[in-house]
Order: structure tokens, then sequence, then C-alpha cells
């Protein structure tokens, strides 16, 4: 299952993950970064780098924060910049 990126990340948006990323499946959604489900290679490498602790594999997500592995699954990625092309 895709990791996925949580409130935490919201107005912090720090590219350590982004630049880890093989497969540059985090992508620039505004005010957060969000991970494509299905580029996703469970790889792990953007969960440590993380310096707020957003990012959760999918199926560790705490229940209060569910809501953004639902919102990642239904965004529309073709209308999102990839992140590494942003900062």
């Amino acid at each position: 299952m895709a990791y996925v990126i949580t409130e935490a990340c919201i107005g912090t948006k720090n590219t350590a993950c982004v630049a880890v990323c093989p497969v540059d499946c985090i992508y620039d959604a505004g005010d957060q970064y969000v991970i494509n489900p299905e580029e996703c290679i469970d790889c792990s490498m953007c969960m440590p780098q993380c310096p707020v602790e957003a990012i959760y594999p999918g199926d560790e997500v705490p229940e209060d924060l569910r809501d953004y592995a639902r919102k990642a699954a239904e965004l529309d990625y073709s209308k999102l910049a990839p992140g590494w092309g942003v900062n």
C-alpha cells in the first residue's frame, strides 16, 4: 500500500521527501505535498526524511488522518506538478 502525506505537512512543505523519492511520485498540491498512490513503489525512503513526521504507510495512517489517503487516491495528478520541479 502506498505511503500517505498527512496534515503535518500543510504549510511546511519540506522537500527532503521529494529529493529522495526514486520514482518522483510526490506532487505539489498547493499547501502540502501528496504521494500518488498509483506511482508509489512502497520503498519508504520518504518517511524518515520528513522533519514533521507527516508520512505514514497507507495501512498505518491514524484513523483521524485517513481522509488524506482518500484525497490522495482521488486527486487528478495530471493537473499537478511533480514536487521536484517546484522548489
